[in-house]
């Protein structure tokens, strides 16, 4: 067993450090779940979750995977749009750039709108609060989209933000970027 985490395993663990009961989280690419219910049980049912995606199948296979949870808010909607539902400061977003897994790889998230995403979450993140993205890239999924998120990256205020980057220098076919960014 390596000490070694992936992208999602890292991105976890962050998140585990930093959330609480009764914060508010974002999931905001839901994809099949995961980290939605990882978000859910770490807020308790004294805070919420916001879970975003533009396909329904991810919304519905979120919230089929959600059933027990009473703390959580799905939304058919652009992650570029968070600010229009979300209005309390929190303490946790989740990003995962790419395709569903199992989904339709041509419906995959799009650089514009993934740093319109990224650029409206730091306005929501509140002080000590932590965004993580995992960046997949190669193949179909677009390298664009990864080199633009990370040269917005690059503009992100030091003063405000401290961004990390971690990745697997060794290994091959592109493995995902985690970045975590936190709010000062």
């Amino acid at each position: 067993m390596s000490i070694l985490k992936n992208c999602l395993g890292l991105s976890h663990e962050y998140i585990k450090k930093v959330l609480a009961e009764g914060d508010t989280a974002i999931d905001a690419t839901c994809g099949n779940g995961y980290d939605t219910e990882l978000l859910c049980k770490l807020v308790g049912d004294s805070g919420h979750v916001y879970g975003f995606d533009v396909q329904k199948q991810a919304i519905d296979v979120t919230k089929e995977r959600l059933k027990k949870f009473n703390n959580v808010t799905l939304i058919l909607d652009g992650h570029e749009n968070m600010e229009s539902y979300v209005k309390d400061e929190v303490s946790a977003i989740m990003f995962n750039f790419g395709y569903l897994p199992g989904g339709d790889h041509a419906k995959a998230t799009k650089k514009e709108t993934s740093i319109s995403a990224v650029d409206a979450g730091l306005r929501l993140l509140k002080k000590g609060g932590l965004m993580t993205l995992c960046i997949y890239s190669g193949g179909d999924t677009g390298f664009e989209e990864k080199d633009a998120i990370l040269e917005f990256l690059k503009g992100i205020d030091a003063k405000s933000f401290s961004v990390l980057m971690h990745n697997f220098v060794n290994q091959v076919n592109n493995p995902p970027i985690l970045v975590c960014i936190e709010k000062k």
